[in-house]
């Protein structure tokens, strides 16, 4: 075997400027994910006394703010961020008058059909909270109703795109129906007598995008914990055994949480996603430190992927789950994520799978190399313009996920392009483990002291 110790010295060098700076720009990217999330608005509708009534409850402020929400991660990435901060610091008083104020948008932007003819909407009541802690979302309840006639059978709610997602349950029926509206558009007819519930079925399929969603785009901590996994070494049974530690974990502590039998306040939630960063940042420093699997790696992935549940549980419950059909909901939610996982995987694999295999005897290859480059400085970017045409929220949601994508094909790179025996290891692994671990950290500061 021949090493050539200069370009060897000269890759490493840049490799770890590389690094620096990849590094700081991913945390820049992946910063934006924490400080006013996007919650879908939960609603109650019931027929009551001649009349279809409705209870939601939802962050309100981005609804005044004229915050478009479809797809929308974070509030303050929107360009209405600072309109958005100046309601969610008025009093409750203020924020009400300024709610009853915009309610005739609301009122025209909502369509509410019964019996497919349009019904006037009428504000009833509104709920406003403390302010408290500003950098939290402020869930404030707004009651609205329609009149039924007295042959009234059947309603449909369209809801506005740029309002989010609106989780609406019937009460008061047997049977009632369960809806998720994203990205606007009219439901199906719903009886007011009851009798559309969710089947087991319809639940399980309607909720494995939702866990799919939650990995691949959202998901980006979770991504880059089962990538610290892949990285410990380019083999499938280490890879086997953590990836089953974790998917079993995280089961345990879904189910549980979602059933109502372990309970974490959202005033502590903090202390969960500060751990699952500070996890991410171990898991990527043992990357560097081992190449192999170490007795007690899987027991500490179980023990962090009990933390990754109570984090995917409280995603979930912010959706709700059908009354009737719950388990079925939360199987579908947790073979979602299963899915974005090994998606998450797969792309990682695809990516720097030539540059294992050249790892394996030492040897260069250019061709390769010049490949690789070309996707990280070609092909990469040209995959934004699919992406910008899916508009300004599909940007920020995937810019971070193409982002590693072409650092991992840059790293692949300059290891195909030296001629050394495990530069895979030396030059993919250790430097990308480096990176997660940097983006870890800088997430257990934040979510601790910001």
């Amino acid at each position: 075997m021949r090493i050539v110790n200069s370009g060897w010295v000269g890759a490493k060098v840049t490799l770890e400027w590389l690094v620096s700076i990849a590094a700081l720009v991913w945390i820049a990217l992946a910063s934006s994910a924490a400080a006013h999330e996007v919650l879908p608005t939960i609603g109650d509708m019931e027929s009551v006394d001649g009349r279809l009534t409705f209870s939601l409850e939802g962050n309100f402020e981005s609804i005044v703010a004229g915050i478009d929400l479809d797809g929308l991660e974070d509030t303050e990435n929107a360009p209405e961020a600072d309109v958005y901060d100046s309601l969610r610091a008025q009093d409750p008083e203020a924020f009400e008058a300024a709610l009853r104020g915009y309610w005739p948008t609301m009122a025209d932007d909502i369509t509410v059909l019964v019996n497919g003819e349009p019904a006037t909407l009428t504000l009833d009541a509104v709920s406003v909270p403390a302010v408290g802690n500003v950098e939290v979302v402020r869930q404030s309840t707004v009651q609205f109703s329609a009149p039924l006639g007295d042959d009234a059978a059947t309603m449909q709610i369209e809801w506005p795109a740029e309002y989010g997602v609106l989780v609406l349950r019937q009460m008061g029926v047997e049977g009632g129906w369960d809806g998720y509206l994203s990205g606007g558009g009219l439901t199906e007819e719903v009886q007011l007598a009851g009798g559309d519930e969710l089947t087991g079925w319809g639940a399980f399929f309607r909720f494995i995008p939702v866990g799919v969603e939650h990995i691949v785009p959202l998901g980006l901590d979770h991504i880059l914990f089962v990538l610290g996994l892949f990285f410990l070494a380019a083999r499938i049974r280490p890879l086997l055994w953590q990836v089953t530690a974790f998917t079993a974990a995280h089961t345990v502590t879904l189910a549980l949480a979602t059933l109502g039998i372990v309970n974490i306040p959202d005033e502590y939630m903090w202390i969960v996603e500060s751990i699952i960063a500070a996890s991410i940042v171990y898991i990527a420093v043992e990357n560097i430190f081992t190449d192999g699997l170490n007795p007690w790696r899987p027991a500490l992935i179980f023990v962090f992927g009990l933390l990754h549940g109570l984090g995917f549980a409280s995603v979930l419950s912010a959706y709700g789950l059908p009354d009737g059909a719950v388990i079925p909901a939360l199987l579908g939610f947790n073979i979602g994520v299963e899915l974005g996982q090994l998606f998450s995987i797969s792309v990682a694999f695809i990516v720097v799978v030539s540059a294992i295999r050249l790892s394996e005897d030492g040897k260069v290859n250019r061709v390769a190399a010049w490949i690789y480059m070309g996707v990280a400085i070609l092909i990469v970017p040209l995959a934004m313009i699919p992406i910008s045409a899916m508009g300004p929220d599909a940007v920020e949601a995937y810019l971070p996920l193409l982002f590693m994508v072409a650092f991992l094909c840059g790293l692949s790179s300059a290891s195909c392009a030296v001629e050394r025996f495990d530069t895979y290891r030396h030059m993919v692994a250790m430097p990308a483990s480096i990176g997660i671990a940097l983006v870890g950290a800088y997430w257990v500061v934040e979510r601790v002291f910001l």
